[in-house]
């Protein structure tokens, strides 16, 4: 019970910080809509490759709109203080990490989960695809936030450390990416897609085991 008011005290208090502070929930968010609305302009939107790569399309503008959001996970903390009361606390820290990837998730990828059957639309996907896709999404970007954290822990002490972060994480991304994009194309072509969801769910139940504890561990690092 300790733990689980630890884990809750941490996410509404990231939650209610994000409600005061909209423009970085929001930033990301139309960086997304954006890159996805782009490629309909500067192709003809009747094409049928556009179609074919709707789910790619999506998946890298959700990908890198994460990587947009990443920075404001811990660095606020850190810089205020309260980052060291949380490692301090008596509470377990990844417990306490986990309330915070936790709110990260729900301000950034579960609003870029509720926006893809739209942007998919308007890529063009057909309509028995995106329920396909929304899965993949909703596996995956957790996953994405997850990874994300053991990224921003290691480098919250680092002055300018955003592009290290993309440069740590990113090589982690790609498998997410290829499987969760590659779902969609796989069903088009009528092959079966249970390998791939297999596959996302058995990293993001790794991810879920493992990344709090090495991003609390990165952390304690950081502030000794």
């Amino acid at each position: 019970m300790s733990m689980l008011s630890g884990f809750w005290a941490v996410l509404k208090r990231d939650l209610q910080l994000s409600l005061r502070d909209r423009a970085d929930v929001l930033n990301p968010l139309l960086f997304f809509v954006m890159v996805v609305c782009v490629f309909p302009l500067g192709a003809n939107p009747r094409s049928q490759l556009l179609s074919a790569f709707a789910p790619a399309i999506i998946w890298v503008a959700a990908l890198l709109a994460t990587l947009l959001s990443l920075e404001r996970l811990f660095r606020s903390d850190f810089e205020d203080g309260s980052l060291e009361q949380l490692v301090l606390s008596p509470h377990p820290t990844p417990v306490l990490v986990a309330g915070k990837i936790a709110a990260h998730w729900l301000t950034s990828g579960l609003p870029l989960l509720l926006l893809s059957p739209l942007l998919a639309v308007i890529l063009g996907l057909p309509g028995r695809f995106i329920p396909l896709l929304f899965v993949s999404l909703a596996l995956g970007t957790p996953i994405l936030s997850l990874v994300g954290a053991i990224g921003v822990a290691l480098t919250v002490g680092l002055k300018r450390g955003g592009m290290l972060v993309t440069l740590l994480v990113l090589p982690l991304y790609t498998p997410v990416l290829i499987f969760g994009a590659n779902m969609v194309g796989a069903a088009a072509m009528g092959l079966p897609v249970v390998g791939q969801l297999f596959l996302l769910a058995a990293m993001l139940a790794l991810a879920i085991t493992l990344a709090p504890l090495a991003a609390g561990a990165a952390l304690r690092i950081a502030i000794e």
